[in-house]
């Protein structure tokens, strides 16, 4: 068997074998087997040798055999011949068969070594199809990045890049492509990175572009909601104690759902931002990306802010544009902070908000000089309150906003000021100081129904100037009315508008309107100095009124209690100062009169009438009572009749004590007291007790002039009892005289 024969690898041993080989078959299986090994092993002579040497050696035990039996060996002999002739044919065969097989066995050799390198060539063909393949894949999955990047699919872009480099890259590090792909791999997530800020960038833009109109979407619905909370405060007395933003209002409110970021009008779409955000992340960039986006709104909240604005545009767009462009911006902000929390602190919000609403502010300010009109200012407050609403209710911090409506408020309570104050000295000036008639009813309904004035009879003559009084009236209610519309919508500071509308009211009534009066109090015209003193009178009844107006319309924070204004205790000074007015210049008239009395102290005869100047005395007392001084309260006109008489009086004493006249003649005595007695029963016609009194010393010393007992005067008991308003001086020197 051809493994026996290898492992013994001996000619001689295979030859043995041969010859004792048990059958033909085996035999031959033997001897082919030997040949092939020979051959193959190149011993082909060593056996034939060994077969030379085994057959001598079998010839030489034939012999010794054939010796013994001759025959035997003669047969066997010839049968050996026989068979060597066969055995030599058979060698001749089995070495025809031996080189038919060699030659076989070199052709199977080469076709062996020819599939052999069949098989390697078809390996390395297989491993270069499977190399190329796997290439492929790359090239693929590389082209695959580029195409969703170009179709703006970027995460699965990231995610197609994450996987070639993790991945399939480490299948085909063998080759170069995978190195150029490995190092493109930074610059194509820098493409990615870049791609999607593009376009966070475009939305940006897009946002920015929107702001004024989400802003002014914001206003719009906050408009709404005041309207809403206006009709349930009307239903519902209860909620006006509410303001909006309120949680009451917010409550009451909540069934109006409207969402200022994704309505008919305007829809934000925060995609972009989620994209970009979630690619960073997935890059590992996120706190670049944070840095980014606020360097990004921080440019754009500079773009926002312009240099200057104008407040004088009749429509308000300036400042409109300026406060709806941050409420877009801030809006944007804080649903940012909610939508995504990670992006953005609130602290940095809160921040932007301030540095906003700091320059918003000083562009106010210094556009605010351009303001000479209160209605304007008043417009411009209710926009800003609109946008302080309207961030209130995205909880932004307000306090500086409101802080500067105090500002504001008292830019407009200085311009109230300045027109009422204008209006109050063109009054006074073009006032000609005369009562108001009134000829209709429906006219004297109006003017009763402005003016602080209660008639004491139905449809009376109006005693106030004809123009000042009603028309101050009027301007006062503006006035106060104009006050409290800024406290209209929103403002944190009512107390503020209590108390400088008492401040800046006590100083028009006092500084123009009651010193104007009492400016003119220097005419030489009665009859304007006691308009004048009417006028004052009712003011006095004004301030009192307005006192109690201010009281009703006062906020809940100012402190209670009454409330007095310095202008009541001016007119009411002032109401002396023209009352001691007209007492000059009654008396001055009286001193003219008196002063024309023409008395012959000396004269022989008796007179039949009272005096000329008496007369024209009592007339002139008479005329102005019942002409000038018509319209005083009668307490007044009672009170200009007593200086005026006690004056007279004291005048007309003082005629007879003269030094110019030496002595008095009954007759001159007479004419006094005739004088006297028309003064007298003048008086007694105004049925006032009090008056008489004004002529006690007057009565008396004429009546000490005429008697014939003197001694009378110098008797205390007696003076007492019928000269004792007498001067006794004075009484004495008449008596000489």
């Amino acid at each position: 068997m051809p493994s026996l024969v290898n492992e013994r690898k001996d000619t001689d041993v295979a030859a043995r074998h041969i010859i004792v080989s048990s059958s033909e078959t085996d035999y031959f299986n033997q001897l082919i087997s030997a040949i092939e090994d020979a051959d193959m092993g190149g011993k082909g002579t060593q056996l034939l040798q060994s077969l030379a040497k085994n057959s001598a050696k079998r010839e030489a035990e034939i012999e010794d055999v054939c010796g013994i039996n001759h025959q035997g060996f003669v047969s066997s002999v010839d049968q050996l011949g026989k068979a060597r002739d066969g055995s030599v044919a058979l060698m001749t065969d089995v070495l025809g068969l031996n080189r038919s097989i060699q030659s076989s066995t070199e052709n199977v050799a080469l076709q062996k070594k020819a599939l052999v390198e069949s098989r390697g060539v078809r390996h390395n063909i297989n491993e270069a199809n499977q190399a190329l393949l796997d290439c492929l894949e790359v090239l693929r999955l590389a082209n695959q990045v580029h195409d969703l990047l170009g179709r703006k699919i970027y995460y699965s872009a990231l995610r197609a890049l994450d996987e070639l480099q993790n991945v399939h890259l480490l299948e085909i590090t063998q080759y170069e492509i995978a190195e150029m792909i490995r190092r493109s791999v930074p610059a194509t997530k820098k493409l990615v990175a870049d791609a999607v800020m593009a376009d966070l960038n475009t939305w940006l833009f897009r946002i920015r572009e929107t702001s004024q109109f989400l802003g002014e979407v914001a206003f719009y619905h906050t408009e709404q909601r005041r309207t809403r909370h206006k009709d349930r405060a009307e239903k519902m007395l209860a909620l006006s104690n509410f303001k909006l933003n309120s949680a009451v209002e917010s409550v009451a409110d909540e069934d109006e759902e409207f969402d200022i970021l994704d309505n008919e009008d305007v829809q934000v779409d925060f995609s972009p931002l989620f994209e970009c955000m979630h690619i960073h992340c997935a890059l590992a960039q996120i706190e670049k990306f944070k840095v980014e986006y606020a360097a990004t709104r921080q440019q754009q909240k500079e773009l926002l802010m312009p240099v200057s604005i104008s407040l004088i545009d009749s429509d308000g767009a300036s400042l409109s544009e300026l406060l709806e462009g941050i409420a877009g911006f801030a809006i944007i902000e804080k649903a940012t902070v909610k939508k995504v929390p990670n992006l953005r602190s609130a602290a940095d919000v809160d921040e932007l908000w301030d540095s906003m609403c700091q320059t918003a502010i000083a562009l106010i300010s210094n556009a605010l000089g351009e303001i000479t009109n209160a209605e304007m200012l008043l417009k411009i407050k209710g926009v800003i309150a609109l946008f302080i609403q309207t961030m209130g209710s995205w909880d932004y911090p307000v306090k500086s906003l409101d802080a500067f409506l105090l500002t504001l408020f008292d830019k407009y309570a200085e311009l109230l000021k300045r027109r009422f104050s204008d209006d109050f000295q063109e009054i006074v000036s073009t006032d000609d100081y005369m009562p108001m008639p009134i000829h209709k009813a429906d006219e004297y309904d109006k003017v009763v129904n402005v003016s602080w004035y209660t008639p004491e009879k139905a449809r009376e003559e109006l005693q106030y100037s004809d123009i000042m009084y009603p028309l101050c009236c009027i301007d006062i209610r503006n006035f106060l009315n104009q006050f409290y519309f800024f406290s209209d919508d929103h403002f944190q500071h009512p107390k503020v508008i209590d108390d400088t509308l008492k401040t800046s009211l006590d100083e028009l009534l006092c500084e123009k309107v009651c010193q104007s009066l009492v400016d003119r109090l220097s005419t030489q015209y009665l009859g304007q100095i006691v308009q004048i003193l009417i006028n004052l009178e009712h003011f006095e009844i004004a301030c009192q009124e307005l006192e109690q107006l201010l009281v009703a319309a006062r906020s809940n924070a100012s402190v209670g209690g009454a409330i007095a204004l310095k202008a009541s205790e001016e007119f009411r000074s002032s109401k002396k100062t023209a009352e001691k007015r007209i007492f000059e210049l009654v008396n001055s008239k009286i001193d003219d009169l008196i002063g024309t009395a023409d008395y012959d102290w000396t004269a022989p005869n008796f007179e039949a009438e009272p005096s000329n100047y008496m007369q024209t005395l009592t007339r002139y007392l008479s005329n102005i009572m019942n002409t000038v001084l018509l319209g005083l309260p009668t307490e007044i006109k009672e009170l200009i009749y007593f200086d005026a008489l006690s004056h007279a009086a004291t005048m007309i004493l003082s005629l007879p004590l003269s030094p110019e006249v030496k002595s008095i003649s009954p007759p001159g005595v007479a004419a006094l007291a005739k004088d006297v007695q028309y003064l007298t029963e003048f008086v007694d016609t105004l049925d006032n007790a009090i008056l008489k009194e004004n002529l006690d010393e007057l009565q008396q010393t004429v009546a000490l002039m005429q008697t014939g007992n003197s001694d009378e005067f110098y008797d205390m008991a007696t003076r007492n009892k019928k000269y004792g308003r007498v001067d006794a001086v004075n009484g004495s020197i008449l008596l000489e005289k």
